[in-house]
């Protein structure tokens, strides 16, 4: 099932990026683009979305200098930019996977696209990472833990969910059950034209 691979490779990123803990480090897909284009995606898209998790940290200490947090600032929009156009990447995959299907007359469209359910898959897994550490922190009182266990039972029981519904979509594209339309994000905000302080700026 697509989901189990997603979550294997998802786990794999954040096992890898934990082995050092730092955003400043290389980074290196293991999947080759040409004959594994789907894990390629997958294993850098939740590279994205690990680094920009520790980064999310590191902006809210209270103590941080005003110009390093500028610069994080900058690297988590350049970041933002990078997972959408990640995320549309995989969808384009899944649109050439499915070009062929001819959809059924009754066929519906999905609320979101495979890719953008996936982006959610790759964020809950961090979550149940960081919860787990929470859980099993040994400097935490006992009931912090227990409210962090109780947290990601319900988290795991969210991936359980998550990963069916994508592995049903994609089941029901691939039937013609249901039909892909992808829009893309157009963010404004970091185009030179579409944002006036930018604009103004030239």
């Amino acid at each position: 099932m697509f989901s189990d691979k997603a979550n294997k490779i998802f786990q794999e990123v954040i096992q890898k990026y934990h082995e050092k803990d730092s955003v400043d480090q290389e980074f290196k897909n293991p999947y080759d683009p040409e004959n594994e284009l789907l894990e390629h995606l997958l294993y850098r898209k939740c590279w994205i979305d690990t680094v920009q998790w520790h980064y999310e940290d590191i902006i809210r200490d209270q103590n941080i200098d005003s110009e390093a947090a500028l610069e994080l600032k900058r690297k988590i929009d350049a970041s933002n930019q990078d997972r959408t156009d990640t995320v549309e990447y995989i969808d384009s995959y899944f649109l050439e996977k499915f070009k062929d299907v001819e959809p059924n007359e009754d066929a519906t469209i999905n609320s979101e696209s495979p890719a953008w359910a996936i982006d959610r898959l790759s964020i809950l897994a961090l979550k149940i990472y960081h919860m787990d550490e929470e859980a099993n922190r040994k400097d935490a009182s006992q009931e912090h833990q227990m409210k962090c266990k109780a947290k990601l039972d319900v988290l795991l029981e969210q991936r359980v969910d998550l990963s069916t519904a994508i592995n049903q979509l994609l089941d029901d594209i691939a039937a013609g059950r249901k039909y892909m339309k992808v829009y893309k994000q157009m963010k404004m905000y970091n185009d030179d034209e579409l944002n006036p302080v930018l604009r103004n700026n030239k």
